[in-house]
């Protein structure tokens, strides 16, 4: 494969969240930090962030939303929300995940539905081709290079044609997409879905590695739980070290994003991961790392990963014809690596990163353009709608309570749904911390209750409304101050207006506001 351009160094980093930020600055040998790029906005960014940009750390924003792997072409508003936030924070690049997050709609006339949190994409030819399209548009459309992690899973696709190394190398191929290693989902999906770790390393082109994600969790019942909200775990830091036998990461992050712990406790890991990073390396440089290096020996060419039972590297090429596929006249700049012994990545066709700052109208007219290119992209109409037909047959089981699709496995699908809805319940108890306030301890089971059967259709934000609203229609909220509690929040937030804050009724929601940021202090 061709090599992308010559890789930033990062150093290590930690996850950047309000409720660690003091801690963050405060914190020695803090390279860099990553922030959630759908919780920042650019023209308020948190004053912590201001500071940290001030000192010369560098700031990446790490999309959770766009949904490169869904069946859809990306969609311009959050392609365009995306570019503001890496040309506010003054980004090298920017990352996103190999996900689908949404499905249903025109291309399946069928209800729009959310899922709230990272769906695995089915590693197929047709999701491939679809997944590069949208790499390529979205590459088109940023105004830094663009790096895509891969995520953990709880469930497998029947069916599949690839395994984990094999779709990264493609899709780094045919599009010249950095990549995002996640080790900790490595691992997860090494326990749930029985993946080698070491075999899905020996696949990637780690060239293309832009940094490293590490985090924690906890198993249940033999299921591996991606929580973020617990200690990293050896066999997670024995993947990192096994990675940079490899290859010189980078960059490494460590992911925290609940149960924060000490200051201190966040240093610890921090240095565990830099010890286990500089284990990896010494075994490199002793020569034990050297059969691993997927380079083929004497050649110094990245190794191709072998199509599963045939032994013949794959090779990027449209499925059924035998030809390298082509990408689009408006998207080839954007996304086609340097040529061969050059040191850097052409930029998007509107021009470098300094160029686009400078173009009338911020990322708007690049975006727009990017997208409405999209509309003689390659891909079949059918082979979006092929994908996007087996996406919301899961989603809407995994959500909606329909049928199990053909293949999967019930037990799973039930976990991954489980997990799903209490995903929900958690993020929804953070945008609207009232709620949790209101309902103390039944806030839980009220809003599972309501979950079941009734599947997110837009944000979070409309999520808290509408349960809001179920629970006052269906009369589930029996204290009398409580209800009026919420009768109060709900309208003061649902109509055309925001309701005036004075007298007694301001009073009340004061205090209710109190007790939601004694729960947030809490959790």
């Amino acid at each position: 494969m061709e090599r992308p351009g010559q890789q930033r160094e990062l150093g290590t980093g930690i996850g950047w969240r309000p409720e660690i930020a003091d801690a963050v600055e405060a914190m020695a040998g803090v390279d860099w930090v990553e922030v959630v790029a759908e919780n920042v906005c650019p023209g308020h960014l948190p004053d912590s962030l201001r500071r940290l940009r001030a000192r010369g750390v560098t700031v990446v924003p790490h999309g959770v939303s766009l949904g490169l792997g869904g069946a859809d072409r990306p969609d311009e508003g959050r392609l365009t929300a995306l570019a503001e936030r890496a040309e506010a924070l003054e980004s090298p690049l920017v990352t996103e995940h190999i996900a689908f997050v949404r499905a249903g709609g025109a291309l399946t006339a069928s209800p729009a539905l959310e899922a709230g949190h990272l769906l695995p994409v089915p590693r197929t030819r047709d999701a491939l081709d679809v997944l590069c399209e949208n790499v390529r548009i979205a590459q088109a459309a940023l105004p830094v290079p663009l790096a895509v992690e891969n995520i953990a899973a709880l469930i497998s696709w029947p069916g599949e044609e690839m395994t984990e190394g094999q779709f990264l190398y493609d899709l780094a191929d045919r599009t010249g997409v950095r990549l995002l290693i996640d080790v900790a989902n490595l691992h997860t999906n090494h326990v749930n879905r029985g993946e080698d770790p070491a075999k899905a390393l020996a696949d990637l082109p780690v060239e293309a590695i832009a940094y490293v994600h590490v985090a924690g969790g906890f198993e249940r019942d033999g299921v591996w739980h991606d929580s973020h909200a617990h200690p990293v775990p050896r066999p997670v830091l024995d993947v990192l070290t096994d990675l940079a036998a490899r290859v010189a990461p980078p960059g490494v992050l460590l992911e925290r994003d609940e149960n924060f712990p000490r200051p201190e406790e966040l240093e610890s890991e921090l240095t565990a991961i830099r010890t286990a990073v500089a284990e990896g390396r010494r075994l490199a440089d002793a020569g034990a790392g050297e059969a691993r290096r997927p380079a083929d020996a004497g050649t110094g060419e990245p190794r191709r990963p072998a199509d599963a039972g045939t032994g013949e590297p794959r090779r990027p090429t449209d499925a059924g014809t035998g030809e390298a596929r082509q990408l689009t006249a408006a998207a080839t700049d954007a996304a086609r690596p340097a040529a061969a012994g050059t040191e850097e990545v052409q930029r998007p066709a509107a021009g470098t990163g300094e160029a686009r700052a400078k173009t009338p109208g911020g990322p708007t007219a690049p975006v727009a353009a990017a997208v409405s290119a999209s509309a003689h992209a390659r891909v079949p109409a059918a082979t979006r709608q092929r994908v996007a037909l087996a996406q919301a047959a899961l989603l809407s089981a995994l959500v909606a309570g329909t049928p199990v699709p053909e293949g999967f496995d019930r037990v799973r699908l039930g976990v991954q749904a489980r997990a799903l809805a209490a995903k929900r319940a958690d993020v929804v108890a953070r945008v609207a911390p009232e709620l949790p306030a209101i309902l103390g301890a039944g806030y839980r089971a009220a809003f599972l209750a309501y979950a079941q059967g009734r599947p997110m259709t837009g944000g979070y934000r409309h999520d808290a409304l509408a349960f809001a609203e179920w629970l006052l229609r269906a009369g589930r909220v029996r204290d009398a101050r409580a209800r009026g509690e919420l009768r109060d929040w709900w309208l003061e937030r649902s109509g055309p207006a925001a309701r005036s804050r004075s007298g007694i009724a301001a009073r009340a929601r004061a205090g209710v506001a109190a007790r939601a940021r004694r729960v947030l202090s809490r959790r």
